[in-house]
């Protein structure tokens, strides 16, 4: 570890002062990443919500931005101040938490810091998820009922499903399911029976009384028995008698 000598705080030092003249003339020239003006200003607008908020969602999204850029810089300037602050007071080089020296490589690397690499801030994520995770994975929320064995009705799961179809902004890359190959099964339970439990309900039908029964060849039914689950033998020689 090499320790730093008086030229080398000397250099640190107008480091930090030309860092820290930049970082204030960037925020004056560009009038604080444009947050002195109102954003009624900028965008001309006589409200910002006169139709919808959705209206100015790229505004609001640059707005956004300039001001983390803006906390960034404000942040980096109280750094500079306090490395500075702490060579007045001959504690810089030193760490604020464990007190043993700072080596040079790290000061020449990051001059406004006032930790060693050990006790650096801010060096563990955080594990914590965001709260509105509870009600918004999945995205029916709390209104799915498939945990319920006794209830078998519709549910927010299928008013989700009806919605999805209309499209969204998941790909196949992005589905839930993993064997997905087209945007015809992206969405949640694609492959689930739509409109009845049972594949033969699809084809089956009755009359008013509930007596006669007939079968719907289509689709389903041809994909009932090509399944192996019909037989093709029992079918009748004409196609349109009803079974």
């Amino acid at each position: 570890m090499t320790s730093p000598t008086n030229a080398h705080f000397d250099l640190l030092r107008s480091r930090l002062l030309d860092e820290q003249k930049e970082i204030e003339h960037r925020l004056t020239e560009n009038d604080h990443y444009g947050l002195a003006h109102s954003l009624r200003d900028d965008t001309g607008e006589l409200s910002s919500i006169d139709n919808h908020p959705g209206d100015i969602a790229t505004e609001l999204y640059e707005r956004e931005k300039d001001v983390a850029l803006h906390e960034q810089e404000e942040l980096h300037l109280n750094r500079i101040d306090a490395a500075l602050q702490a060579m007045d007071n001959s504690t810089y080089g030193i760490c604020a938490t464990c007190n043993e020296p700072i080596p040079l490589e790290r000061l020449d690397a990051v001059p406004d810091t006032l930790h060693c690499i050990e006790h650096a801030p801010r060096q563990h994520l955080s594990l914590r998820r965001p709260v509105e995770e509870l009600v918004l994975d999945p995205p029916f929320g709390r209104t799915s009922m498939d945990e319920q064995d006794s209830y078998n009705g519709f549910d927010g799961e299928d008013a989700w499903q009806i919605v999805e179809q209309w499209g969204n902004a998941d790909s196949p890359a992005f589905s839930e399911n993993r064997d997905v190959a087209d945007y015809d099964h992206v969405g949640i339970d694609a492959y689930e029976n739509d409109g009845f439990v049972e594949p033969l309900e699809s084809f089956i039908a009755t009359d008013i009384t509930g007596r006669h029964v007939s079968v719907i060849r289509n689709r389903e039914y041809m994909h009932y028995l090509d399944t192996g689950e019909g037989d093709h033998g029992l079918e009748s020689e004409n196609p349109n008698e009803n079974e």
